[in-house]
């Protein structure tokens, strides 16, 4: 039977695809994901892309914001949060977990639950636990949809500081002198546990670092110069993590290298500099984020100490696994030698971080940065890869 007097149905337009941008979250990060959201959501091309903004609260509710960008922004020294741009306090976003159906949901309590459409691709920029570190990844794995960075396995070695470093010593990459405190140690014997620190410590000199073993933008972490400063810092590490490491002080400049990937794989950025910050004892939260503490972009390497460490970060990329973004911090020791301190799968990402710098000063502008990273994601599949 012959089609061509029937008559046709016309074609559907094609849509955009659609980003759902995920910030704030549980962890000690929240306001920091927050700003590096509304960095996210003016870059993204909104001719190319519609755009979904969704907040976490530090209660863990999912909740429907305003595409209102610049306000959050740091305003006074303040960090803004989900909670004030949350459109109710009441209601909640729902995301599908049947891979079949990309349908995301918002429902209030009394009311009929509302279709917000299909999410083709989310845009994580939640940094800390519940969020960085694979849980966040396992969910979009479930529910079948594309994300933006490492999957779950990576997220979670990138965000433990610990097993971080055992996955770099296992492919050769040089880390620095750490020892590790578990809960359950100062459980059973307090003494015991704080004299494994002090033992290290006369192993490897004061200064130390004692770090949250899973936390991020130097929150929780104390440079602890003698005995006198260990119990304090001890707590407040203990604070964010129950589980902290102690890492030795190493003499050396704070070199950091971007790592993105590219349709041929992944490309390391000319890397940077921190150098240490006057008003500060560290590059500690307050230097990076409140007083925007600047560094030197490119770093003054030479062209062979800037080739080894941009292999470096590619191999600590290939090493853990990751996808779409890494930023690599190493030491460059004052034997020249490059020590890598760690890898951050979703690095501080506003406009004046180091990871949009030293690709803006690599020929990758904050925009194109933005697109490549949604394109990445929009081209891998979810499940095993």
């Amino acid at each position: 039977m012959s089609t061509e007097n029937l008559p046709q149905s016309p074609e559907q337009p094609s849509r955009k695809p659609r980003v759902a941008v995920v910030f704030g979250g549980r962890s000690s990060e929240h306001g920091i994901s927050v700003v590096t959201a509304g960095a996210v959501l003016k870059a993204i091309d909104r001719t190319k892309y519609d755009v979904l903004p969704i907040g976490i609260t530090q209660d863990g509710r999912w909740a429907l914001t305003a595409d209102e960008p610049d306000r959050m922004a740091i305003t006074e020294r303040r960090t803004p949060n989900v909670d004030e741009l949350a459109e109710s306090h009441e209601g909640g976003v729902v995301l599908p977990v049947d891979p079949a159906n990309r349908e995301v949901v918002y429902s209030e309590p009394g009311s009929v639950p509302k279709a917000l459409g299909e999410v083709d691709v989310v845009f994580p920029v939640l940094h800390g636990p519940y969020g960085e570190d694979g849980t966040l990844q396992g969910l979009l794995e479930l529910s079948g949809v594309p994300y933006v960075g490492s999957g779950v396995l990576a997220s979670a070695v990138g965000q433990d500081k610990e097993y971080m470093k055992r996955v770099f010593t296992s492919f050769g990459l040089k880390v620095g002198p750490y020892v590790v405190s578990r809960p359950r140690e100062w459980e059973q014997d307090e003494s015991a546990a704080r004299k494994k620190i002090v033992d290290f410590a006369g192993e490897h000199g004061w200064p130390l670092f004692v770090k949250p073993a899973r936390a991020g933008s130097s929150i929780g972490i104390t440079k602890v110069d003698d005995l006198s400063g260990l119990d304090e810092a001890i707590v407040e590490a203990q604070r964010h993590d129950p589980k902290i490491l102690v890492e030795a002080a190493l003499r050396g400049r704070e070199i950091e290298c971007g790592v993105l990937e590219f349709e041929d794989g992944p490309r390391a950025s000319v890397p940077a500099e921190i150098p240490p910050p006057d008003a500060h004892a560290y590059y500690d939260f307050e230097a990076k984020y409140i007083d925007s503490t600047p560094g030197l972009v490119p770093a003054p390497l030479t062209p062979e100490e800037t080739a080894e460490v941009q292999r470096l970060a590619v191999d600590a990329f290939d090493a853990a696994s990751c996808e779409g973004l890494v930023r690599a911090d190493f030491f460059l020791t004052e034997d020249g030698e490059f020590v890598i301190n760690e890898i951050n799968t979703m690095p501080g990402f506003t406009p004046i971080s180091m990871y949009p710098q030293m690709w803006q000063a690599t020929g990758v502008s904050y925009p194109e940065l933005v697109d490549r990273l949604i394109q990445a994601a929009l081209r891998r599949s979810t499940g095993l890869r």
